[in-house]
């Protein structure tokens, strides 16, 4: 993803003067919705993944109402996904209108928010549930009231697009909430998981075939690298039929087989993109091994509808830990690196991370398809070098995210 739909080459994307400037008082982590939001997903991404392997070994109980399994789903999804996203879009919807969106006190009360719904969720089981769902859901509604407004008062219909797709995933999440105080029925989490999931992957497909062609030609100057918009629309439509077939019959064959159909035009719009050209530059290959996990994922879902195989495992985690977690990764080091006024360029800590996503990923995905008695032991060495991954993330990042811009301009 991108906070920027023109970005430049080898210097930061495009920047723009705030409309309101942030308060003299606020320090840099709150000039920006970036940079409080990216720190506080990387820091999550490496305490709920051991947290997790611990509850899956016995070690360890949540107090949450929600099953331990639905649990570690919704706090991927919408507790590290939705940090993710917030300081993305809080970032782009400025770029997009001219706008300003959140800064200083109202940015740090909308992180407050998403800490609130962490530790919500974590102590649940201790909780009245309606306080719950409130605290979880805060989150969602203002980052969304909060976008609505830019977005509508600046006319950029181009991107409302994005608004709907918010709506969805707080629907979504609102489905866990409704299953836990038994409104809906046992089992709508997992509806609620796929579509979350469907709906994430749908955001990033519309915002790749925007930018990564564009941020790969900047960088690269091969004049060739481009999106062909037939192949991009086919695309982003099977996702959409996708959508909407999972969100009315989870788990369906006909949408396992679209989602196959959409990972071969997914395939075929990013042969276009220039990924050969990007081996050198690690900020640009991440985002191509990306969305390369994305469509294979897709692939690997639909083939598994097509031969019978039960291995809806093994598509899950190609999406979620190799599409969105290298996604995710990349992108939050070139948003960093770009809105603080900084050269796009990986330093060695940074290339270690992305290295280190991109065999979790491996591990995570084919070590317990190709040897299943090693299926805890793989668990423990992707999960291992996921918290790699962020903590290079944070140990490289905190100073940049933390401090003023070097050019000296707001943001």
């Amino acid at each position: 993803m991108s906070a920027s739909l023109r970005p430049v080459a080898r210097r930061s994307l495009p920047e723009l003067e705030p409309v309101a400037a942030t308060p003299s008082w606020a320090p840099a982590l709150l000039a920006k919705g970036f940079r409080p939001f990216f720190l506080l997903a990387a820091l999550f991404a490496i305490a709920i993944v051991p947290l997790w392997l611990f509850v899956l070994d016995g070690t360890l109980q949540v107090g949450s109402r929600l099953a331990p399994m639905t649990w570690h789903a919704h706090e991927m999804l919408f507790g590290f996904v939705g940090a993710v996203l917030a300081g993305f879009l809080l970032t782009a919807a400025g770029n997009w209108t001219q706008r300003e969106t959140l800064t200083g006190a109202p940015l740090l009360v909308l992180a407050a928010l998403w800490c609130a719904g962490r530790l919500a969720l974590l102590g649940s089981a201790y909780l009245p549930a309606a306080f719950i769902a409130l605290t979880d859901l805060s989150f969602w509604v203002v980052l969304l009231g909060v976008l609505g407004r830019t977005l509508i008062a600046a006319g950029s219909r181009r991107n409302w697009k994005i608004l709907g797709i918010l709506a969805a995933l707080l629907l979504a999440n609102a489905g866990y909430h409704l299953e836990a105080v038994g409104v809906l029925p046992v089992g709508f989490a997992q509806r609620a998981t796929l579509l979350g999931v469907d709906l994430v992957l749908l955001l990033i497909s519309i915002v790749a075939g925007r930018t990564f062609p564009t941020f790969t030609r900047n960088a690269t100057g091969v004049k060739s690298i481009r999106s062909v918009p037939v192949l991009d629309g086919l695309a982003i439509g099977a996702l959409c039929v996708m959508v909407a077939l999972d969100a009315l019959s989870p788990a369906s064959s006909g949408a396992a087989l679209l989602a196959g159909g959409a990972g071969v035009l997914s395939f075929a719009r990013a042969m276009t993109w220039g990924a050969r050209y990007s081996l050198r530059q690690p900020l640009l290959w991440i985002l191509h091994a990306g969305y390369a996990w994305l469509a294979l994922g897709l692939l690997f879902r639909g083939l598994a509808s097509l031969s019978g195989a039960s291995s809806s495992s093994l598509a899950l985690h190609t999406l979620t830990v190799g599409a969105i977690g290298s996604l995710t990764l990349g992108m939050m080091a070139r948003v960093s690196l770009g809105h603080t006024g900084r050269m796009l360029g990986a330093s060695p800590g940074t290339s270690a991370a992305f290295a280190a996503i991109t065999l979790a990923t491996l591990v995570r995905v084919f070590v317990p398809l190709f040897a299943p008695s090693w299926y805890f032991a793989s668990l423990v060495a992707a999960g291992s070098l996921w918290v790699a991954a962020f903590a290079l993330f944070i140990r490289v990042y905190w100073p940049i995210l933390s401090s003023a811009r070097v050019d000296g301009r707001p943001g």
